[in-house]
C-alpha cells in the first residue's frame, strides 16, 4: 500500500484508536478529535457561514460540533469522490433538562434515554458526565464549550437479590423508575446541577470569563477507558466501539488518501438520522453541492462516486449461536463483514459489493458476509439514507462486534485495521 497506511501497523493502529475513544466520550468530542487529527495533517477548516474558493487541497467542515466532513480534491471533481461514513453518536444516557432529584438525602439526576442501549449493562459502572455547555461571556457574546468531568461521578445502583429474588429470571428496566443515577448524599439545600457545571467550566477553563451557564447538552459515560484483552490479546473491549471505531477508521484511511475522497461523520444515527447533523438532514448535500461549480457537474461527481457506509456488524456469540442465520455469521477477528438486506435495510449491491471484495483481495484480506435470519428483524445504517438522498452507490460493511449497544461492546484486535487497511486501498484506487 501507499504513503503513510504504510506506516501503521495493528498495534500502532489499535493503540492510536483507543486513544480516541477515550478521548470521545460523546459525539462532541468524538467531533473535536477528529477536527485535531486532519488539522494536524494539514487540512484547512472551512466555515459554512463564509464564502469558499475550493481548489486543489485538503478540507474539513464541521456543523453543530458534532458532525463533521473532510474532503480531499487533488484531481477533477467529475473523477467523482471515494467516500466513507460512519456516526459520532452512541446509544446512552442523556442529562435531562431540569437534572436535580432531590429525595430520600440524596442527590439524584433525571436522564432521557437516547436510542436504543443495552439498559442492564448501565447499572453499578463508573459513571462520569460530558458533553457541551452554552454560555454567556462577559462581553455578552456566546459560546459553546466542550466539558469532561474525566473522573467518577455517579452509579446507577442495583437492588441487592435479597430485595428482589427474582432479578436473575427477569430482564425489563423501569427506565423511568430505575434509571435514576446517584451523585451524592443531600448535604446542602441549595446544591444545584447548574452549581456543579460551573465550578467544573472553571476548573477545566481557568481563563474562561463566563457570566452564565445557559443550557447544556450532557451524557453520562462509562469512565472505564477503552483497552485490549485476552489470552493473546485478541480483543477490543470498550464503550462507544458503534461507532467511534468508524469514524477513527475513516479519518485514517483519508489522512493517506491520494484521490478525491471524503468521510462524513454524522450524529443522530441512533435516533433516526432526521437532523440538520443526520444522514437524513441536508449536511452532506450542501457541502457536495457548494464544492462544485454548478448542477452538471454535481451530477457528474455522483456517477462516479461511491460511499462505504462503516457501522459495526454483529458477530457470532458463542453461547447464543441461534440468533444468527449459520451461513452468514461474522466471526471476530476473521475481516470485516458485508452487510447484506434484500429490503433495503441495507445498501450494498451488487456492483458494490463485487468492487469492496476485490478491493480486500488485492490487499490479501479475508471478508465476511452479515444477512439477518428471516425471522428476526434487521437494523440499518446511514447507508440507505445517504445512498437514497445523493443517489450515490453505497455499500455497508461493519467490524463484527459482541454485545452491541451494550455500555462495553467487544471487538476484534485484527479487524479495525483490516477494514482501514480496504478503505485506504480504495482512497488509493483511480
Amino acid at each position: 500500500m501507499d504513503g503513510d497506511c504504510m506506516k501503521l501497523t495493528n498495534h500502532s493502529f489499535n493503540e492510536a484508536l483507543l486513544n480516541y475513544i477515550n478521548q470521545s466520550p460523546t459525539a462532541y468530542h468524538a467531533t473535536y478529535e477528529a477536527k485535531q487529527i486532519l488539522l494536524k495533517k494539514g487540512y484547512t477548516e472551512l466555515f459554512e457561514k463564509d464564502s469558499w474558493k475550493i481548489g486543489q487541497g485538503k478540507y474539513l467542515v464541521s456543523r453543530n460540533d458534532s458532525s463533521l466532513i473532510a474532503f480531499t480534491t487533488p484531481s477533477p471533481l467529475t473523477d467523482g469522490f471515494k467516500m466513507a461514513g460512519a456516526h459520532t453518536d452512541s446509544p446512552g444516557l442523556k442529562i435531562k433538562p431540569n437534572a436535580c432529584k432531590k429525595g430520600n438525602n440524596y442527590f439524584q439526576v433525571a436522564v432521557e434515554v437516547y436510542g436504543g442501549p443495552l439498559l442492564n449493562t448501565w447499572f453499578d459502572r463508573d459513571l462520569s458526565l460530558a458533553g457541551a455547555v452554552f454560555v454567556e461571556m462577559e462581553d455578552l457574546t456566546f459560546q459553546k464549550v466542550l466539558i469532561d468531568f474525566k473522573r467518577p461521578l455517579g452509579i446507577i445502583a442495583s437492588l441487592a437479590i435479597h430485595l428482589d429474588r427474582e432479578a436473575n429470571d427477569k430482564k425489563s428496566v423501569q427506565k423511568q423508575k430505575e434509571l435514576l443515577p446517584l451523585l451524592g448524599i443531600t448535604l446542602t439545600p441549595n446544591v444545584s446541577f447548574l452549581d456543579l457545571l460551573e465550578a467544573q467550566l472553571v476548573k477545566q477553563y481557568p481563563n474562561l470569563k463566563f457570566k452564565k451557564i445557559l443550557d447544556y447538552d450532557l451524557s453520562l459515560f462509562d469512565e472505564s477507558p477503552a483497552k485490549i484483552i485476552g489470552i493473546n490479546e485478541e480483543f477490543i473491549v470498550g464503550a462507544r466501539l458503534d461507532n467511534l471505531l468508524s469514524c477513527f477508521i475513516n479519518l485514517m484511511a483519508i489522512t493517506s488518501s491520494t484521490t478525491n475522497s471524503l468521510i462524513v461523520l454524522n450524529d443522530h444515527e441512533e435516533c433516526g438520522s432526521t437532523s440538520t447533523t443526520g444522514a437524513d438532514g441536508s449536511f452532506l448535500k450542501d457541502i457536495l453541492l457548494r464544492i462544485c461549480k454548478d448542477q452538471e457537474e454535481y451530477q457528474r461527481m455522483i456517477a462516479s462516486s461511491m460511499l462505504i457506509s462503516c457501522d459495526n456488524a454483529h458477530a457470532l456469540h458463542p453461547n447464543f449461536p441461534e440468533k444468527m442465520d449459520e451461513a452468514h455469521a461474522p466471526i471476530i477477528n476473521q475481516g470485516p463483514a458485508i452487510k447484506i438486506n434484500n429490503n433495503q435495510r441495507y445498501a450494498t449491491n451488487l456492483e458494490t459489493s463485487g468492487i469492496f471484495t476485490h478491493l480486500a483481495q488485492t490487499v490479501d484480506i479475508p471478508v465476511q458476509k452479515f444477512s439477518s435470519r428471516n425471522d428476526m428483524p434487521c437494523g440499518s445504517t446511514i447507508g440507505p439514507i445517504t445512498s437514497s438522498l445523493l443517489g450515490v452507490k453505497t455499500i455497508d460493511v461493519g467490524v463484527p462486534t459482541f454485545a452491541m449497544h451494550s455500555i462495553r461492546e467487544t471487538a476484534g484486535i485484527k479487524d479495525s485495521f483490516y477494514l482501514y487497511q480496504i478503505i485506504s486501498k480504495y482512497m488509493h484506487t483511480n
